[in-house]
């Protein structure tokens, strides 16, 4: 008899549970051997949960034909982490090089009748890192392994908290295999990847390599969209071919499902480029800088994402703000934004957006206006707890009579998502996470370049989710944050190396 199918009934609810509380956990306990063994606990039953929840489905056909061939298949993917770890103990800062490198990365595959764009190169890395840790800590002297880490702050405590109330509302869920998916997807790894980039050394060299990288792959990933353009074909994402067809522009999301997906890693970048570009003194780094910006900005421009464009302004306010005087900032910012809303109310027919007619203003927003008042309305019928994790698009759907095209898989507007699903408990633990977020990053990152950088693109990263979807399904807002709050929390005394390697000194840059 299979084990599997015998994880039916409640057994599915309670392992979503204890699969968040153990990634909760690796975040805020203070022993090595515990956060290791926590973190290792969460990393093995996710797929076990995931397992038993599409072990029916077609996709698992092969598995019941030939068991033997499957056992064989994960033995040799289980090899393949074991060896991309061991030699990750041999070269520690393989790691943070290849995390950087698969973040972009995604997989569409068939998961429960659903397609799925899984960052199965991550999830290979992720594993391979975390096997390492857990080797040396089982190899370590227990006095070793029980040191106390750093002690964990309001940002790890908050996102313990986030996560431990996703794992218990998914119990209520209309939509639960769409909660375990992301439990499984998300939550897990990227609360692993968070810890594990959270023990790096960031040194200016290996913050260089990283972001030489990170534009290596933009620049390949902006080059593929141009061609796409050109050719007027994609990569992924028929449904956007097809929309493309429908409409006077041509939208691009590269090796990215999706082009605001697209946008935001672009967006990212390019704010991580201009924060070196404000201390650039070598004019060959000034005109490769400004160079890599222009073919990024084509890039940006032909994904056609207004998301992403409201969070590239936001973020170069907050490095203006980082560097000038803060109010002053706020000020050309207010004014702006002024400007910009009486244009938009004003000339209606030069911008495209009509605020006065609802259902014109639904049409102009891609219906995106009617998410929003949507998500209202279903949270004000369940205020307390909302309607479980990852439900909005089913009671979305159920509730408002809309047909599963309709549907999305979040309302597009991040705290409304959350209130719709988790109440005003999720609300609230939500609004803690980003305060202790931006606590975390923003305080002392004035002239520290490496820090500012990543304020800067975590704000846009958060905006962006104002506007569209994916907070913490975003492996990049977990990295930004395990990067930050290392750059953050970084010793500044001792005997430091030369001043232009150490990251707390504010000089890392090009």
């Amino acid at each position: 008899m299979s084990i599997v199918p015998a994880l039916a009934g409640p057994l599915p609810e309670a392992g979503v549970v204890a699969a968040a509380l153990l990634a909760a956990c690796a975040l805020v306990v203070r022993s090595e051997r515990a956060r290791a063994a926590a973190a290792g606990g969460a990393l093995v039953l996710a797929p076990a949960l995931l397992l038993a929840d599409v072990w029916d489905s077609p996709q698992l056909r092969f598995a019941h034909r030939s068991p033997l061939a499957a056992l064989a298949l994960g033995l040799v993917g289980l090899a393949l982490v074991g060896s991309l770890g061991a030699l990750m103990r041999r070269r520690p800062a393989l790691f943070p090089l290849l995390a950087v490198a698969a973040v972009p990365f995604r997989v569409p595959l068939e998961t429960a009748g659903n397609t799925a764009n899984l960052l199965l190169p991550l999830y290979l890395v992720v594993g391979a890192a975390a096997a390492a840790w857990l080797w040396d800590v089982v190899r370590a002297e227990p006095a070793a392994t029980s040191a106390p880490a750093s002690r964990p702050g309001a940002l790890e405590w908050t996102l313990a908290a986030y996560l431990a109330l996703y794992g218990i509302a998914a119990a209520w869920s209309p939509d639960f295999s769409k909660a375990l998916q992301n439990v499984v997807f998300f939550y897990v790894p990227f609360a692993v990847l968070f810890v594990l980039l959270r023990r790096v050394s960031w040194t200016g060299e290996l913050l260089r390599r990283c972001l030489l990288l990170l534009t290596g792959l933009a620049l390949v990933f902006a080059a593929i969209g141009f061609v796409e353009y050109a050719t007027k074909t994609l990569l992924l994402n028929p449904k956007l071919l097809v929309s493309n067809d429908f409409h006077a522009y041509f939208r691009v999301n590269s090796v990215f499902f999706d082009p605001n997906i697209f946008g935001r890693f672009l967006v990212v970048v390019m704010l991580l480029l201009a924060a070196v570009l404000l201390d650039a003194r070598r004019p060959r780094w000034v005109a490769a800088i400004l160079a890599a910006l222009a073919v990024l900005w084509g890039g940006l421009v032909l994904t056609l994402s207004q998301s992403g464009l409201v969070g590239l302004l936001a973020g170069l306010a907050v490095l203006a703000a980082l560097r000038w005087r803060p109010r002053r900032v706020l000020a050309v910012g207010a004014a702006i934004a002024a400007v910009g809303v009486a244009f938009v109310a004003l000339a209606p027919s030069v911008t495209g957006i009509h605020l006065r007619s609802f259902d014109r203003l639904n049409a102009d927003s891609s219906g995106r206006a009617d998410l929003v008042s949507g998500g209202l309305e279903l949270w004000s019928e369940r205020p307390a707890l909302g309607w479980g994790s990852g439900s909005f698009a089913r009671v979305y759907r159920d509730r408002r009579r809309g047909s599963a095209a309709q549907a999305v898989s979040a309302s597009h507007t991040i705290p409304i998502t959350v209130a719709a699903e988790q109440g005003v408990v999720g609300l609230l633990a939500y609004l803690a996470l980003l305060a202790a977020a931006l606590a975390r990053l923003l305080a002392g990152a004035r002239g520290v370049k490496a820090r500012a950088a990543i304020a800067a693109a975590f704000v846009a990263l958060v905006v962006h989710t104002l506007v569209y979807a994916a907070f913490l399904e975003d492996p990049l807002a977990w990295a930004l944050l395990a990067v930050g709050s290392a750059l953050a929390l970084a010793p500044r005394g001792g005997a430091p190396a030369a001043p232009e390697r150490t990251v707390a000194s504010g000089t890392v840059a090009a």
